[in-house]
């Protein structure tokens, strides 16, 4: 039986984030982007550095996911604007997807928001990736394309927001 759970996470929390990441990245986006260009948005993204400076510098409030009290996927997000949040990431467990988790931390991620004064939250996907089925069943939907520049490397993901209200 699952028993969702979700808590904010800190600066002491990022061995943890990167576990999951380390985890989670290389699965998922395996069939849709070269190994270098994974390997350079992991250290470019999740560097401990970069997750300490996307906390403390940047305004980005990470949530733990946990199930039966073992940890499981995290999300961040941030206002970009009154009003307007931006879901940065949202990453379960490959083992874990498929039972409601994803589910369970996007509401948590929307009810935060909500709480906060959010009219819309928005985020971006990888074209290529089928996570966006996933986001579409959830009321989101795609605004526009966007091709953007990460190093020598490019993202080209859809923009796609839920509003409120």
């Amino acid at each position: 039986m699952t028993s969702f759970a979700t808590k904010s996470a800190t600066v002491e929390d990022i061995p943890l984030i990167i576990s999951i990441q380390e985890r989670t990245w290389e699965p998922t986006y395996r069939t849709i982007l070269s190994k270098e260009q994974i390997d350079y948005m992991f250290e470019k993204i999740y560097s401990p550095e970069s997750l300490q400076k996307q906390m403390e510098e940047q305004g980005h409030q990470f949530i733990l996911l946990t199930d039966n009290d073992q940890y499981i996927g995290f999300a961040s997000f941030s206002e970009a604007e009154p009003g307007t949040f931006k879901l940065h990431k949202i990453y379960v467990l490959p083992d874990r997807q498929g039972n409601g988790s994803g589910s369970f931390l996007i509401s948590e991620v929307e009810r935060y928001v909500k709480e906060r004064g959010a009219q819309r939250l928005m985020l971006n996907v990888n074209r290529h990736n089928r996570a966006k089925g996933f986001y579409e069943k959830k009321g989101f939907k795609v605004v526009r394309e966007e091709d953007i520049p990460i190093g020598p490397y490019w993202m080209n993901d859809y923009l796609l927001e839920k509003n409120y209200g």
